[in-house]
């Protein structure tokens, strides 16, 4: 079931949309409220068949308009939004690998809470964007069990919808061990089981864990362990039990923790938005006390902040 916040739109004409585009980009000056109005009301399969007209129309790529036209964040959102959501993924690794410093909080986001389908999609859509393939990126880009926990999800071979209730609690005595051990050897295998097991056996090795231990995984991670690597086992570990959860309190960090990361809230609403993002908003709102929409009225400004609050889609009274 689908509860993101951009739909298709209903009558939906691309080669309107394209005029509407058109004559947006070539004025004296640029248009912006109509560029917020026309793409963040399609979803993106209908953008991309408005960038076909656009082309068919004007002979110019939109993409190259828009970056042309556009500054800041601005761009980034309308630009962001005219990707296939798998080659948005794969650009946003690539930059997060290859840019001036690495960003490893967008390397956790995407590859921990990525379906096996949706990893595969992403690394053909890295491939042909920029012809290197993502593993071997990530191997030469990251370091240590960080980067081992990272390839192996890269590799989008966890089980699927399979649960072994005799196997959960052997698990979880080894991350229990992993835990009090902390080797090498341990963490190689409390990442292999957080990597490889299916969501639905997770969910039991973590209640087992919790029966031997008194503690809860996630604190036992945080005690144990530390930098990059303790972020990214904890992020698989909040995906497994709440996606929703984790990306609002992704957002709740990056509006909050860094003075508005905007690279983040772009990235986690354009990505979520025709997947759960209305799920997201109600988890910030449950466990924030103010909705998504009233944060970011508050730290953004201009068309930025126009074009986020139509994907985050809020209501006026939330504010």
């Amino acid at each position: 079931q689908i509860q993101g916040t951009i739909f298709p739109a209903p009558n939906f004409n691309p080669v309107m949309d394209a005029q509407l585009l058109g004559g947006a980009l070539q004025g004296i000056s640029c248009e912006k409220d109509v560029l917020v109005d026309v793409l963040t009301q399609r979803c993106n399969s209908q953008r991309l068949m408005i960038a076909e007209a656009y082309r068919d129309m004007y002979g110019r790529d939109l993409i190259t308009d828009l970056k042309d036209n556009l500054s800041h964040h601005f761009k980034e959102v309308m630009v962001g939004l005219m990707y296939p959501p798998a080659s948005y993924d794969a650009h946003e690794l690539w930059h997060a690998l290859k840019g001036v410093d690495i960003e490893e909080k967008c390397l956790i986001d995407i590859l921990a809470s990525r379906s096996n389908m949706e990893i595969y999609e992403i690394k053909e859509a890295y491939l042909m964007q920029y012809n290197n393939d993502l593993q071997q990126d990530i191997d030469s880009e990251t370091s240590g069990h960080f980067r081992d926990t990272l390839m192996n999800l890269a590799q989008g071979t966890r089980m699927e919808g399979f649960a072994d209730p005799s196997a959960a609690a052997q698990d979880a005595m080894i991350l229990w061990e992993a835990c009090q051990q902390k080797t090498g050897e341990h963490k190689n295998m409390l990442q292999m089981i957080l990597c490889n097991r299916s969501y639905q056996q997770l969910w039991m090795v973590f209640q087992e864990f919790q029966n031997i231990s008194g503690q809860d995984i996630v604190d036992a991670i945080n005690e144990c362990y530390d930098g990059y690597f303790q972020e990214l086992l904890v992020a698989i570990v909040l995906c497994v039990r709440d996606k929703p959860a984790y990306f609002a309190y992704r957002l709740y960090n990056a509006i909050h923790d860094f003075g508005f990361h905007n690279k983040t809230v772009i990235r986690i609403l354009i990505a979520r938005s025709e997947i759960d993002l209305m799920i997201i908003r109600q988890r910030y709102k449950e466990r924030y006390g103010k909705s998504l929409f009233h944060d970011i009225k508050h730290f953004a400004s201009g068309h930025y902040e126009s074009a986020l609050l139509a994907i985050c889609a809020g209501d006026a009274e939330e504010y």
